[in-house]
């Protein structure tokens, strides 16, 4: 709001579809027709009021518009059970939930879910414009558990996700499906994720935290990971980072004393391009967690 822009409210508990979106009282419960009244560029933004009822969306959604903001008004939760949720249902069988295709915004304080049913993959949320701040969001695995199924799917560059929670301990996993896919030739440059949560269960060994496609080639490329935890339940995962990109050089960076992976059988393969301070950890395989039993 200091920077000027217009902002407007949506409500999707208690506002109407023919709110103006001018004030919290006159909000619009449809988070597609407030969008539409934010201008592309000018730090516009919406304010989301969180309750009981979820933003159900009729259609695919995509956020084009740069520096237009997407700020939840809800119980601060870290990362969890925000109540300011945007929910793709099963009877829409789309995917993904939503696209931030724009640049330059700030999207704090939301929930992001896909409710697609099992029968192919799906994924939450896509991410391909760059330099946004993700802030508290929580991407949760979709409902569908097929290979490929993602939370989140990121493609632009130096965006940086700050306390965010990707995946969750709801919906278990039953095949190689990923929390966290990173891809695209030469985009998906220079992300940064501070103190977020990567979690999921299941009993099936193949699902991975971070899945970094094959179709990544440019470098110099890196992504920070700093006093992340990579948690998984039931049966330990076979790695938690899917390491695909054979681009000499690259660079995956754990960072930070609090950075922890629980119930994997390694931090990943290959280690060749991951790092971590070696002050506290000799190799990287000290970033996991293990079990202590009494005596």
């Amino acid at each position: 709001m200091a920077a000027g822009g217009k902002w407007y409210y949506c409500d999707p508990t208690f506002g109407t579809t023919g709110g103006d979106g001018l004030s919290a009282e006159s909000a619009c419960s449809n988070l597609a027709t407030v969008y539409d009244l934010c201008r592309d560029g000018y730090n516009d933004g919406v304010i989301f009021i969180g309750g009981a009822t979820a933003y159900n969306p009729a259609a695919a959604f995509t956020w084009s518009k740069s520096y237009c903001h997407l700020v939840g008004i809800s119980a601060d939760l870290p990362g969890l059970g925000q109540r300011c949720r945007f929910v793709m249902l099963a009877a829409t069988a789309l995917t993904p939930a939503i696209t931030f295709s724009g640049s330059g915004n700030v999207i704090a304080n939301m929930q992001f879910y896909n409710e697609k049913a099992a029968g192919s993959a799906a994924g939450c949320v896509v991410v391909t414009g760059s330099r946004n701040l993700f802030q508290n969001v929580f991407f949760m695995s979709p409902v569908a558990t097929d290979a490929a199924s993602y939370s989140l799917k990121v493609n632009g560059s130096e965006n940086v996700f700050s306390g965010c929670t990707i995946g969750q301990f709801t919906n278990p996993r039953t095949a190689a499906s990923y929390g966290l896919w990173l891809y695209g030739t030469t985009t998906c440059l220079r992300n940064k994720f501070i103190g977020c949560e990567f979690l999921s269960w299941g009993y099936n060994a193949d699902h991975v935290h971070v899945f970094v496609d094959s179709s990544i080639t440019v470098v110099p490329w890196t992504i920070w990971f700093e006093n992340c935890l990579f948690q998984h339940n039931a049966t330990a995962l076979t790695q938690a980072v899917d390491d695909n990109c054979t681009a000499a050089g690259h660079q995956i960076v754990f960072r930070g004393r609090d950075t922890l992976m629980v119930n994997s059988g390694v931090v990943g393969d290959v280690l060749t391009y991951m790092f971590c301070p070696d002050l506290y950890h000799a190799t990287a395989s000290g970033l996991l967690a293990v079990t202590v039993a009494e005596s």
